[in-house]
């Protein structure tokens, strides 16, 4: 059989056949945005034409799709958002991966690709199978990495934490906050932050983690360095946000200070912030090996929603 991998950038005719497959598809397991938020997402240029792919048979059926995301003002895209391949391909592990490394020889980077789960994937009929060849796919493409995170969500009817008093925070320097992303990353359990020492210093780290948080769309006014009432510093907290809410950003307690339960109060420093300014939703993850961060969202009334499948490349690749 020929196939055709290309993106949906031929004929204006292309946007509709791919955004199309949502509502004319088969029924997956594996959850996908549908037709109504992919135009959205288009509208508001965080899908484009060029960052829509499919695969097309010699009849020019589409076989399979792929969809990928960035913000309004990326040059590239961020994350793979959805991938499909219809039932009667015998390999979809492979034509996914075809589909996939077309994609990245064009962008010139290779994306994450984000599944959004629901927390029992495993044991849900047909779904670990149809995770299964997606996570294949992503590997023959390049994406050997593999976390899994856990989402979480706050909204008002969990109240915030109040202040005990065993933080001071205060507004900070450029020089402070570098200073701090370096000495929060050393004896860190977060995976990503693992794997990127692997292949940089701590202070190469900071800098590649302060433009990245600089770069999202919440203001760095927001944050705030965190002290014990006499000065000793303690951590930082920065709340942020995404395209669509409120969110925790980046927090820590430094090296010297941790097991004391200060994260609680730099977490609900974030979500009182955040609920300040009217937030209905705060949005949080972390990584399901991290049970340190994942008690203390519980501790503040965040609740998990799904499971993130993160693949991607190995840090320093």
């Amino acid at each position: 059989m020929s196939l055709r991998l290309r993106p949906a950038t031929a004929d204006p005719a292309d946007l509709d056949r791919a955004v199309g497959y949502a509502t004319d598809g088969p029924v997956d397991p594996v959850p996908a945005l549908d037709a109504e938020r992919i135009r959205a997402e288009l509208a508001a240029h965080r899908m484009r034409p060029e960052w829509t792919w499919f695969a097309e048979d010699e009849d020019g059926r589409i076989l399979a799709r792929a969809l990928w995301w960035g913000r309004d003002d990326s040059e590239r895209p961020l994350a793979l958002d959805c991938l499909q391949v219809r039932p009667e391909v015998s390999d979809p592990a492979a034509l996914a991966a075809e589909l996939l490394a077309a994609g990245h020889e064009a962008f010139g980077t290779r994306p994450l690709y984000n599944l959004s789960l629901p927390r029992d994937w495993r044991a849900a009929p047909g779904l670990a199978e149809a995770v299964g060849w997606r996570q294949e796919a992503a590997r023959r493409a390049g994406l050997t990495s593999t976390v899994e995170r856990l989402r979480y969500e706050w909204t008002p009817e969990a109240k915030p934490v109040a202040p005990t008093g065993r933080l001071v925070f205060r507004e900070g320097t450029d020089e402070e906050f570098l200073d701090f992303f370096a000495r929060l990353s050393q004896g860190s359990l977060d995976l990503h932050t693992q794997g990127e020492l692997r292949s940089m210093d701590a202070e190469a780290l900071a800098r590649a983690d302060f433009a990245y948080y600089l770069d999202c769309p919440g203001e760095r006014s927001w944050w705030r360095m965190a002290h014990l009432p006499d000065g000793t510093p303690a951590g930082m907290a920065i709340p942020s946000r995404t395209p669509y809410h409120r969110n925790v950003g980046y927090l820590g307690v430094v090296p010297e200070q941790r097991g004391r339960g200060l994260i609680d109060e730099i977490l609900g420093e974030i979500t009182r912030f955040h609920a300040a300014e009217g937030a209905d939703r705060i949005t949080a993850t972390t990584d399901t090996v991290n049970v340190p961060m994942a008690a203390a969202f519980d501790r503040a009334g965040y609740r998990v929603t799904e499971i993130r499948l993160v693949l991607e490349e190995p840090a320093g690749s």
